[in-house]
């Protein structure tokens, strides 16, 4: 989900500036988003136009931490860390016009005089200016989705990354706050016609980020070197703090209780609005159809594959049970029983914890992708003011601060009825928690921003591709059991296959809800009958289906044109191919879309 877009079970938190092989999955990658060619670039150019555009684009990243701090903070600099941004129209007019000025002095530049790393980074900066210009003047989610508001995050990473002595950090913490009650006045003042659904998430991460300013931090304060009148000041502004976001937290109270009597917006954004987001966002080789038909040919591949594991199994655990005749009930039923064998809620998130140091060793032991023991992977739970989107994450730090530590954020299960936990942990069971490992850390999430932070180019990184980073985390999954993790057992190749048929159930269920109106019921029936998943993990995906859009499609997309580009390379290269070279030449390039890698692989 990277703290980059809000990008989920996997989601990957990078630091945000938005937010089955397929055979033919390269059909239309010769295309940038603009409609400029990639294809056909020289091996190197005139070294005046590539110095000339390196030179801009380390001036424009100097601007945008000027203006964005909080987004300079989540990529590691920490320049600007005492200054909080104030969410008004003053402000995303300011960033509306630094968009159009950066438009227009990219257009100078020559491409066919840049390098191919140059001139996919020059296709990265402008998709990336107009998509949010986009997002302001078109799409205005600042307006009808009040989730985007919420100063927990920024504060709460300040207070948990070691960038400085904690005097200091506390200092810019000092500082920011005295912008809070600005910061929710201009939140409140944006929020306009708002769907329910955005209304309420806001309300449940809000109340997780008075948690930022509970006990602990007054501890901190209180212990700390800063003088008295700066302690004194500190309590002043932390009840100022305080009383804005609770004052915030009522507010959207009120306005859930008025969208629920008078009717609220609808969070299906339509087809063209959809195609548009899909556009920028993913920035694939396919078209919306084209992606939706595919998935659900996948979908029939993998019940036909599934049919197969499934009869193979039935002996060993349901012998004395007449089998159905109806294949999905087949499928079911085994899964069923599987299902059973699954940690508890109380040992959840020690039981992750405790399987990452397994993954890293077969990783090792196969030569299957390089590592760094360096760079820090932290199991935590999953923050309060994160909550309510995604059961796990990773957040990971960005390309000027790389030895940070990378979290993976795990939702504990203490909220759960037992009913819900139990439904929660038969979804993932023993096997199916190995592979949500094995995709949000080892090799999957953390791995690859490790990889994304070394590149050469932090364009690559900084405006990374969702698509490229969840299709990645899913094609590393399937890279393991191609290995033989799970000891090639049929149950892990029947778990990882009903895991595998979730990416792309997301992608029909996002295409239909969004564009053609699909409703709770079916999408649920669909979930739990065709993609046999628990009925908590189907209200779950229902619950982020209505709280994004696109988003859900970057796994199955990611996905295919990885795995193409995969074959493509094996084929080529024969018997000299080598998925550990594949795998670490591919994830040298940042988080670039797919279709530019493919370039310049």
């Amino acid at each position: 989900m990277r703290t980059l877009s809000l990008l989920i079970i996997g989601t990957v938190f990078l630091g945000a500036f938005a937010t089955a092989s397929l055979a033919a999955a390269n059909d239309a990658s010769s295309a940038s988003p603009t409609g400029s060619p990639v294809t056909g670039l020289p091996a190197a150019s005139p070294a005046g136009e590539d110095e000339r555009f390196r030179r801009h684009a380390d001036q424009v990243l100097e601007e945008l931490w000027r203006l964005m701090p909080e987004f300079a903070f989540r990529v590691g600099r920490y320049d600007y860390a005492n200054r909080l941004t104030v969410p008004n129209q003053a402000y995303r007019a300011a960033t509306l016009t630094f968009y159009e000025r950066q438009l227009a002095v990219l257009a100078t530049f020559d491409s066919a005089q840049l390098s191919a790393s140059n001139r996919v980074d020059r296709i990265l900066l402008q998709n990336a200016f107009e998509s949010r210009s986009w997002h302001l003047e078109t799409f205005k989610d600042w307006e009808w989705q009040p989730s985007v508001y919420n100063v927990g995050g920024s504060f709460g990473r300040m207070l948990t990354t070691e960038y400085a002595p904690l005097d200091a950090r506390l200092r810019h913490v000092l500082a920011r706050l005295d912008y809070v009650p600005a910061y929710y006045a201009a939140a409140r003042a944006s929020v306009a016609n708002p769907t329910l659904e955005h209304t309420q998430l806001a309300l449940l991460q809000n109340k997780g980020a008075l948690d930022v300013f509970g006990d602990d931090l007054v501890r901190k304060v209180a212990a700390s070197g800063l003088a008295e009148d700066e302690k004194a000041a500190f309590m002043v502004r932390l009840a100022a703090a305080k009383a804005a976001t609770s004052g915030f937290i009522d507010w959207l109270s009120a306005l859930e209780s008025k969208l629920k009597t008078d009717g609220a917006r609808s969070f299906r954004i339509g087809k063209p609005l959809y195609e548009q987001k899909f556009s920028y966002d993913i920035q694939s080789g396919f078209t919306t159809e084209q992606l939706y038909q595919r998935a659900r040919s996948e979908k029939a591949k993998l019940h036909d594959q599934m049919e197969k594991l499934a009869q193979g199994l039935w002996p060993k655990y349901l012998r004395d049970v007449p089998r159905p005749a109806n294949r999905l009930d087949l499928i079911r039923a085994v899964i069923d029983e599987l299902s059973k064998h699954h940690t508890t809620r109380e040992t959840f998130v020690d039981t992750v914890r405790k399987q990452i140091p397994e993954l890293e060793a077969f990783v090792r032991t196969h030569d299957l992708v390089e590592q760094d023991a360096s760079r820090p992977l932290v199991v935590r739970e999953t923050p309060t003011y994160m909550r309510g989107f995604a059961g796990a994450s990773i957040s990971a730090p960005g390309p000027f601060d790389p030895q940070a530590n990378t979290y993976y954020n795990v939702s504990p299960l203490d909220k759960f009825t037992p009913e819900q936990a139990e439904s929660y942990l038969r979804e993932y069971n023993d096997w199916m928690l190995q592979i949500l490992n094995i995709h949000e850390a080892v090799p999957g999430h953390y791995t690859q921003l490790v990889h994304a932070n070394k590149s050469k180019s932090p364009i690559k990184t900084i405006f990374g591709n969702g698509s490229m980073i969840e299709g990645w985390a899913v094609f590393g999954e399937k890279v393991m059991l191609d290995a033989g993790y799970g000891n090639n057992s049929p149950e892990m190749w029947l778990i990882w296959m009903k895991w595998n048929l979730r990416s792309v159930a997301n992608t029909i269920l996002d295409y239909e809800i969004q564009t053609q109106g699909l409703e709770r019921d079916a999408a649920i029936a669909l979930m739990t009958h065709e993609a046999f998943q628990q009925e908590t993990e189907a209200s779950e995906k229902w619950r982020r289906a209505t709280l994004s859009q696109v988003q859900l499609t970057s796994y199955f997309n990611g996905y295919a044109e990885i795995t193409a580009l995969r074959d493509e390379h094996r084929v080529r290269l024969g018997k000299d191919f080598s998925i550990r070279k594949f795998n670490d030449q591919f994830l040298s390039y940042g988080s670039a879309p797919v279709k530019f890698i493919r370039e310049m692989m």
